[in-house]
């Protein structure tokens, strides 16, 4: 297990090093600045820049993750879509605070808010689903997202 914390200290600098320095004088002399990334516990790492202009190591939400979590929530919706409205919402909720939990770290809020508009849209169609006519409009959605609203993302782990 050190072993494998050392190598991941190691590739760090090593990322930190060519974001810095080195991308900005390959960039003047016009060479490709693209830094390497890694997947770690289903988050990408990649090297950006804080506010104040330093390299930092960022995580944002892994793609592949990503697209794996919209679908198993598309399965479950499906599943589901005949459940009360009220006992349905209970559960996305619950289901969303688990997601936002795990994925609300520093720099990473843009996916976690991606994800809960995504799974926004697939509600809608899912409760438009569930009878042989439509259920509601665009307006008629957003009035019950006033009674039942969708949890909404927060950061829960500040990594600095």
């Amino acid at each position: 297990m050190e072993k494998f914390g050392l190598e991941l200290e190691e590739s760090k600098s090593r990322m930190l090093e060519s974001g810095g320095y080195l991308a900005k004088s390959k960039q003047k002399r016009g060479e490709s600045t693209r830094l390497e990334t890694f997947d770690f516990l289903g988050f990408t790492f990649y090297c950006g820049q804080t506010r104040k202009g330093t390299a930092w190591m960022m995580p944002k939400t892994s793609s592949k993750k990503f697209r794996q979590k919209l679908k198993d929530i598309k399965v479950w919706l499906y599943a589901n879509r005949d459940q009360k409205l009220k006992k349905l919402m209970g559960m996305l909720n619950l289901k969303l605070t688990g997601h936002y939990r795990y994925y609300g770290i520093s720099f990473n809020g843009r996916m976690i808010s991606n994800f809960k508009q995504q799974v926004r849209e697939m509600l809608f169609k899912v409760l438009n689903r569930r009878s042989n006519r439509k259920s509601y409009t665009r307006e008629g959605f957003i009035e019950m997202l006033k009674y039942y609203p969708l949890v909404m993302p927060k950061i829960y782990v500040s990594l600095f």
